[in-house]
């Protein structure tokens, strides 16, 4: 893997809602809309992001996982000659483009039925069925598929539903693609199970870190840091083996602000994404401390996907929360080693955890509280960081339901 993902934070849209495509299948005239993303680049560089990770942008019937045809782009966001020109003005600003390869199932409309499964409706979605992972031809496809747009100047790969897929068809595939760019990155959606051996066994850079998610916002939530603390120790196991794909929210969840009712508590999900170790992504309206809620209904993903502006500028509200993750992102950026950074447990109640995250001989202090003391880390064995980097700190005191940085 190339020593750019080390220094990657991506900046995740859901290209179909932001141009406000229409998703129901019934206008699809083509546009060029793709290129309005253009006009964000600069916006993502502002937060400090270098990486620009795409949900799906290949012909399709709805929403852009049930794929018509992976080698066209969806005419509702434009053609090739656009998508080509949004890998350019991304590599022209130092930010890399992350492409989102539905292969586990296509739409009733994909153009060769001879290569999906007879039985193959995936979870229970009649409109999308299950591609033949049998048969050679399916992974001649899917190969064929990624050297096509990375030679166009993708840089890498997210593989969606990557956990319903054998990684034994992932090793026939991903060795080919690798021949062709060994730089590319390839991260796969993986929803929970033994990542490290789906990792090894796929050949895949990465998965999604869904566990460490959960956890977060879950246990901020519920006033329960116990939870987290069970899973930073998987967490910590994973390190080991890869460096997984974090995230505080994505197009396929609720929003993180809606997730933890209490404002006072969301920046302290911020502050596990940037300062544990990751691949972190930042989905597009999250910065600006957007709220929605998934429902489970026809349509119950419109919420999570909004239209954003033509123009950054008129993107307003929310600022605060964007100086906080500028903040953030750029402890991240001081302090490279992170990437791989495991934690270690200083303290921990139910409203106080105190980690200290490392890698070698380099360390940080992170102190979160979400009760109504205040937390003395005088008192924490280990705990002897008295410099602050980012964060609310008096002295060696962090106040009731704050967070501190310390080195």
């Amino acid at each position: 893997m190339s020593a750019w993902t080390e220094h990657v934070i991506w900046w995740h849209v859901y290209p179909l809602g932001f141009v406000g495509a229409d998703t129901t299948g019934v206008d699809r005239t083509p546009t060029h809309e793709v290129r309005r993303i253009e006009s964000w680049l600069d916006y993502v560089v502002e937060l400090g992001a270098n990486g620009l990770a795409l949900g799906p942008v290949f012909a399709s019937s709805t929403h852009g996982y049930d794929t018509i045809d992976y080698f066209r782009v969806d005419e509702r966001l434009g053609d090739e000659a656009d998508l080509v020109s949004l890998f350019d003005a991304a590599h022209s600003r130092g930010i890399r483009v992350l492409l989102d390869g539905v292969f586990n199932h296509v739409g009733r409309e994909f153009e060769d039925a001879s290569l999906v499964r007879s039985d193959g409706v995936f979870e229970g979605h009649d409109a999308l069925v299950e591609l033949d992972h049998d048969d050679p031809a399916v992974a001649d496809l899917v190969a064929r598929v990624m050297i096509h747009w990375l030679d166009r100047g993708a840089d890498g790969w997210r593989l969606d539903a990557a956990y319903a897929v054998p990684p034994a068809f992932w090793a026939r595939v991903l060795p080919r693609v690798r021949e062709a760019h060994p730089d590319a990155y390839i991260v796969g959606e993986v929803l929970h199970g033994d990542y490290a051996a789906i990792v090894a066994e796929s050949g895949m850079d990465s998965v999604t870190q869904y566990e460490l998610w959960q956890a977060s916002w879950h246990s901020i939530a519920d006033l329960n840091f116990f939870e987290l603390d069970w899973t930073l120790t998987r967490h910590n196991e994973f390190l080991d083996a890869f460096v997984p794909y974090t995230f505080a929210g994505n197009h396929d969840v609720s929003r993180l602000a809606t997730r933890i009712p209490d404002e006072r508590h969301r920046a302290h999900a911020l502050v596990l994404l940037f300062l544990l170790g990751g691949t972190p992504s930042v989905y597009a309206g999250d910065e600006r401390g957007l709220e929605a809620l998934k429902e489970e209904r026809f349509g119950g993903d419109d919420a999570i996907r909004p239209e954003f502006p033509a123009d950054p500028a008129a993107f307003s509200g929310g600022e605060d929360v964007l100086a906080l993750h500028q903040e953030l992102i750029g402890v991240r950026r001081r302090h490279p080693w992170l990437h791989r950074a495991r934690s270690r447990t200083l303290a921990l109640s139910n409203t106080t955890l105190v980690l200290e995250v490392s890698s070698g001989d380099d360390r940080l202090l992170v102190a979160l509280t979400i009760g109504d003391e205040s937390l003395d880390l005088a008192s924490i064995d280990g705990a002897d960081a008295t410099s602050r980097v980012a964060g609310s700190v008096d002295g060696r005191t962090v106040p009731p339901h704050a967070w501190a940085v310390l080195a």
